[in-house]
């Protein structure tokens, strides 16, 4: 049913006593997944199964164990859980038996993200959203030391409610670690399409391998393929280390060029290009939604900073001599010329070249990118800073920052600062005010004073007064009221002032009323009332005397009414 070789009856296998495996729902390029069931827990699950070849190593099944228990510590909306790994085992046709290595994780109903991108054309917002999507899961993961190695379409479901998760967090570490080569690696994980250069060269990876790959992912949704592709893996590895991605808008032109400047800052092929972190990275997709776009020469001049003034030419240029230098069947058609020519001829050409190489060096210094000095913008509106900077040519991009000392949409200040000496065409950050952070009232009516205190806390709001007041139906310590009110928009950190029920109610001094009368007033105010007779006075329609004297008691007290019904 789901393992070469393997015999299995036609009952329903069950892992470990616990997990029933029902009908296959996916198939990767090292295990299989099927829709099952946690008999222990009575909920359904997705069971991951690896494949023989990965199952019969003993160094590999300890480090999947170890990764897939890391992943399960992670709790994200945008990470698919892992509830549980562990082994099994089956015997085989021959009569062997072997492992049966499985994760244990959350269904999810949806889409895988590769099936998106294959239904057709992704719509520029969705393909921002998406990658967020892929982002926030990486800035958790991230955070948690957890570099997930295989971030790909294939790894990404699309939840029937448009939300994103990433799937397999630790699994492609431990398949690296079993891997001695790229080919390798790449026959286990199924492509080189999303490999980072560092992945590519077999050298340490970090965080911000997770990036470059996301960067591909988001080239793939923005142009409908990869930004490189080959024949065969190790081909579309050497690009990943050697060539420049075509920016997206030149391959599909509905493309916004800021999107350009993102997909390629993400594509660097150094490290330390790229973008540090996965923050980083999502302020740079939210800043294009209302971001100035760069021109086509700026766009140019960034592929130039990060990939060379023409990679595509000098990897040619490489492979060209690599060609020359191993080409064996080439052949001498003539004699040489006498070795003593020769000998005189490189003397000449060098003599020729030093003297050229001086008279350049002496007429011409070398050329440095003009210095701009990045001008003060601070207070400006973004489009005037935007203006100021492009005046200086020099690049802005826009991050929205909370403030509560500058006006919402001026900007607070810039990275570098005014003042500091750059290249031209270099980026300039420019943070812009969102305004004083706001918060919702959260509800409070109706709660216990410490349950409300808390929700002020939890909401980053301050208690301020507390006023009791009299309410015959609530409880003492209930919230009867809040100012501002529930669900009012207020500044993070402002004060709310409560009124809650005292528990007690005020009532009247009912002597002399008629006992009707004072029931129904007694009874208006919450409190149960009985009647009391005393024959020791002459009958009299009123009440004579209330067993508890008027004033606030406390909530449904009972009070004794008396009445003399004497002769």
């Amino acid at each position: 049913m789901f393992q070469a070789g393997v015999t299995v009856t036609a009952e329903p296998h069950v892992l470990s006593g616990r997990y029933r495996i029902d009908e296959p729902i996916g198939r990767g390029g090292m295990a299989s997944v099927y829709k099952g069931y946690d008999l222990t827990l009575g909920r359904d699950v997705a069971i991951k199964i690896l494949d023989r070849e990965l199952a019969d190593d003993n160094a590999f099944r300890t480090r999947f164990r170890l990764e897939a228990q890391a992943a399960s510590r992670m709790a994200h909306p945008t990470i698919v859980r892992v509830y549980d790994a562990g082994e099994d085992s089956l015997t085989g046709a021959d009569g062997r038996v072997r492992p049966v290595p499985y994760i244990v994780m959350e269904l999810v109903k949806g889409r895988l993200l590769k099936d998106v991108i294959a239904a057709g054309p992704v719509p520029v917002a969705d393909a921002v959203r998406y990658v967020d999507g892929i982002l926030e899961a990486l800035q958790y993961s991230h955070r948690a030391g957890v570099v997930h190695r295989d971030i790909k379409p294939g790894n990404v479901m699309v939840t029937d409610a448009g939300q994103v998760k990433v799937m397999d967090f630790g699994i492609a570490r431990a398949v690296s670690d079993s891997s001695s080569t790229v080919a390798e690696t790449t026959q286990i994980l199924g492509t080189a399409a999303y490999f980072s250069p560092e992945q590519a060269k077999g050298e340490p990876v970090d965080a911000r391998a997770d990036l470059y790959s996301t960067g591909v992912v988001l080239y793939e949704l923005l142009t409908g393929r990869q930004p490189f592709r080959g024949d065969s893996p190790v081909a579309v590895a050497y690009q990943h280390v050697s060539e420049a991605p075509v920016p997206p808008s030149e391959v599909n032109e509905t493309v916004p060029r800021a999107l350009d400047a993102v997909a390629l800052r993400a594509l660097a092929k150094d490290p330390f290009q790229r973008y540090q972190d996965a923050a980083s990275f999502r302020e740079a997709l939210d800043a294009t939604v209302d971001g100035r776009q760069p021109s086509k020469r700026q766009v140019g001049a960034l592929t130039s900073e990060l990939y060379g003034p023409n990679p595509r030419q000098a990897a040619e240029t490489a492979r060209s001599l690599r060609q020359l230098s191993t080409d064996t069947t080439m052949k001498r058609t003539q004699a040489g010329p006498p070795v003593a020519w020769i000998w005189a001829g490189v003397a000449v050409l060098a003599v020729l070249l030093i003297s050229l190489l001086f008279w350049v060096l002496s007429i011409q210094p070398p050329a440095t990118p003009a210095a701009r000095s990045v001008p003060n913008v601070v207070g400006f509106t973004y489009d005037a800073a935007n203006e100021a900077l492009a005046d200086e040519d020099l690049l802005a991009y826009r991050v929205d920052e909370e403030s509560s000392d500058v006006a919402e949409g001026n900007v607070i200040r810039t990275d570098p600062a005014a003042g500091t000496s750059v290249e031209k065409e270099q980026q300039v950050k420019v943070y812009v005010s969102t305004g004083q952070k706001m918060t919702d009232v959260p509800p409070l009516t109706g709660l216990a004073q410490d349950a409300a205190t808390q929700a002020l806390t939890d909401a980053g709001l301050t208690l301020g007064t507390i006023t009791p007041q009299n309410d015959k139906d609530l409880a003492a310590g209930t919230v009867v009221s809040a100012d501002p009110a529930d669900g009012t928009s207020v500044p993070a950190g402002s004060t709310v002032n409560l009124v809650v029920a005292s528990g007690r109610v005020a009532i009247d001094d009912v002597t002399g009323y008629t006992v009707d009368k004072a029931t129904t007033v007694l009874q208006d105010a919450g409190l149960t009332v009985t009647v009391k007779d005393d024959p020791n006075c002459p009958s009299a329609p009123n009440v004579t005397a209330q067993s508890l004297p008027p004033g606030d008691v406390p909530v449904h007290s009972e009070i004794t009414l008396t009445v003399c019904t004497g002769s």
